[in-house]
């Protein structure tokens, strides 16, 4: 156990939690949404400090980033607990916490072995990804400063839920942020996910606003999100945003509480990506079939192809220095260690 951050002590031994968008209070005894934060006797504790539930190297492009680091490989992990109820949830025998969280297995962490386990792995960034990032906050923390010292770049996974407070202080640490923008619908969310829409968007503004690379992905669901409309107006607010964040449109697949949909047609997939640029997006990819092209890197300027993937391998890398090869023309992104420091410098001073 370690003693969480963000929460304030209330007079009747309750406490607020402030690190997410749900600001629970939660009752002595108790613990908040995600299952993993304990009030004790008044003091509010991580349950899941160091205990690491799933450990991997994954190519930079499963998390999905296609303009971070293009090619490279990066450290990740998570640990379980989730302060969202997705039905559709691809990870839930780690997220869905039922008990305590110690009988769900898991191997022993210091910030210091995920770093050298990264370091030794060859990966140029670490990764808090599988469940919300957020809910293993002090942990993560811990682990994004060790990684800076060492020069290893951050990445969240998130599903943009963390508060205002939470999120100022991982703009400091973070190089990079995948964001799930799940649907463009209030009942989508209270429904589907049991949170709200609102604060994943303020969360997307904020970190393109303040240095961190964005990229959004929108799982598109059959007849639950996968309207014109909808996919329009997810288009519509990130060109609002930043034309140049790329939106990730992806293939569901049938799983945990959301069996009876059925698998998203590839040809659903290629009209989001049409609608998407469209609205003036430069870069939107299509995610989970393969074959099609939508994985690639056109050039906003001539239409070269710059990054050819299939599935996360990198084929061919036509962008030197932040810019098309064949027509000189800057495109958004984080190519390599240079395009950090125009960004936002963020190793350690």
């Amino acid at each position: 156990m370690k003693e969480a951050l963000l929460y304030q002590p209330g007079d009747d031994g309750s406490v607020h939690c402030r690190l997410c968008s749900h600001q629970c209070t939660v009752k002595p005894g108790r613990r908040g949404i995600c299952g993993v934060r304990e009030n004790r006797e008044g003091k509010l504790y991580s349950l899941v400090y160091g205990k690491v539930a799933a450990e991997h190297i994954d190519p930079v492009e499963k998390k999905p980033l296609f303009h971070f680091l293009p090619g490279s490989l990066t450290y990740s992990l998570s640990t379980v607990g989730c302060n969202f109820r997705c039905l559709h949830c691809q990870n839930h025998t780690i997220s869905q916490v039922v008990g305590s969280p110690d009988e769900m297995p898991h191997q022993r962490r210091r910030p210091a072995d995920i770093v050298a386990a990264a370091e030794a792995s060859g990966c140029r960034s670490i990764s808090y990804t599988y469940t919300e990032p957020t809910i293993f906050f002090e942990f993560a923390y811990d682990c994004c400063q060790a990684a800076r010292q060492q020069g290893l770049f951050n990445i969240f996974v998130s599903n943009g839920y963390m508060s205002r407070e939470a999120a100022e202080m991982l703009v400091p640490v973070l190089a990079a942020i995948n964001i799930d923008i799940k649907a463009f619908s209030e009942t989508f969310y209270h429904k589907v996910c049991g949170a709200k829409l609102q604060p994943v968007l303020d969360n997307v503004r904020f970190f393109r606003a303040h240095g961190v690379w964005v990229e959004v992905t929108t799982l598109v669901i059959p007849g639950m999100n996968d309207s014109d409309e909808e996919l329009r107006s997810i288009a519509e607010f990130l060109v609002a945003c930043d034309p140049d964040i790329p939106w990730h449109v992806s293939a569901f697949r049938p799983t945990y509480k959301m069996l009876d949909r059925p698998p998203t047609p590839a040809q659903r997939l290629l009209s989001a990506r049409d609608l998407g640029l469209a609205a003036g997006l430069r870069q939107v990819y299509v995610g989970n079939i393969y074959g099609s092209g939508g994985e690639d890197t056109v050039c906003p300027g001539c239409s070269q192809v710059l990054v050819r993937r299939r599935g996360f391998r990198v084929e061919q890398n036509a962008i030197r220095d932040g810019c098309c090869l064949s027509c000189s023309l800057p495109v958004a992104g984080i190519w390599d260690e240079s395009g950090l420091t125009a960004s936002r410098q963020l190793s350690a001073e």
